[in-house]
C-alpha cells in the first residue's frame, strides 16, 4: 500500500503545529518546526494571504489524518463509518480513530510513534486477546487485551518507549501493566479525554467532507 516515506518533520512545518510524528523528539529543542517557522519549500516567500473556508477545512483535515498516518481513502473510510454511528460525527471520528490498534499500541507506550506503533502491529508483534493480529486499522473494542508476544518482548524499541510511562503515564481508558507488557482498553474514550488534539476541531472536517 502506497504512504508517505519523506521527512515527517516537513508535515509538521506544513501544517504550522507539532503533530508528534517522531516520538520523543518532538517534545525536545531539536523539533524543526521550533527553529523554522516558514511551511517548506523553496523560492520567495509572498505575504500570507486570508485562507478561504474550504482551506482552513482542509487543513484541519490534513492535520488530523497526518497525525494517525492515514491515507485519504483511509481517512475517508473512517468518516463514513463515523457518520453511521450515533452522536457528534466528529466526535465518533476521533473515537474511531482513537480505537484503531496502531494509535491503542502507541497509547499503551509500546511504540514512541503511532508510525512506529503501525510496524510492530504490522510485523506481528502484538496480540489481541491472545491472538496476532497483523491489521493496524483493527478496531479495539473495551475490554480488549493488547499485549507484546512473548518472543518480543525483548526488543529494544519497546522497552525505550515504556520508559515513558514512569514519565507520564497513559490515557485514562487504558490500563497498563508494564512489566507484564500487557494493557487493555478499560473504557471506550470520550472526546474530552484526548487531551492531545484539545487544538483539533473535528467540525471543520465534518462540514469539509458535507459539501
Amino acid at each position: 500500500m502506497a504512504r508517505y516515506v519523506g521527512p515527517q518533520c516537513r508535515l509538521c512545518r506544513a501544517e504550522k503545529t507539532k503533530l508528534f510524528l517522531k516520538g520523543e523528539r518532538c517534545h525536545t529543542g531539536k523539533c524543526p518546526i521550533a527553529k523554522k517557522k516558514n511551511p517548506p519549500g523553496k523560492g520567495p516567500r509572498f505575504r500570507a494571504r486570508k485562507m478561504s473556508d474550504y482551506g482552513i477545512q482542509l487543513r484541519e483535515k490534513q492535520k488530523l489524518r497526518r497525525m494517525y498516518g492515514l491515507l485519504e481513502k483511509q481517512f475517508k473510510l473512517t468518516f463514513v463509518e463515523a457518520e453511521r454511528l450515533r452522536g457528534k460525527t466528529g466526535e465518533n471520528l476521533i473515537i474511531l480513530l482513537e480505537r484503531r490498534l496502531d494509535n491503542v499500541v502507541y497509547r499503551l507506550r509500546f511504540a514512541n510513534s503511532r508510525k512506529q506503533a503501525r510496524q510492530l502491529v504490522s510485523h506481528g508483534h502484538i496480540l489481541v486477546n491472545g491472538k496476532r493480529v497483523t491489521i493496524p486499522s483493527y478496531v479495539v473494542r473495551q475490554g480488549d487485551e493488547i499485549e507484546i508476544r512473548e518472543a518480543s518482548k525483548k526488543m529494544v524499541v519497546i522497552k525505550d518507549a515504556l520508559k515513558e510511562y514512569t514519565k507520564s503515564g497513559v490515557m485514562p481508558w487504558i490500563m497498563l501493566d508494564p512489566d507484564a507488557m500487557k494493557g487493555s482498553l478499560s473504557a471506550i474514550p470520550r472526546r474530552n479525554d484526548v487531551t492531545d488534539l484539545s487544538d483539533v476541531n473535528e467540525q471543520l472536517i465534518v462540514e469539509l467532507y458535507s459539501r
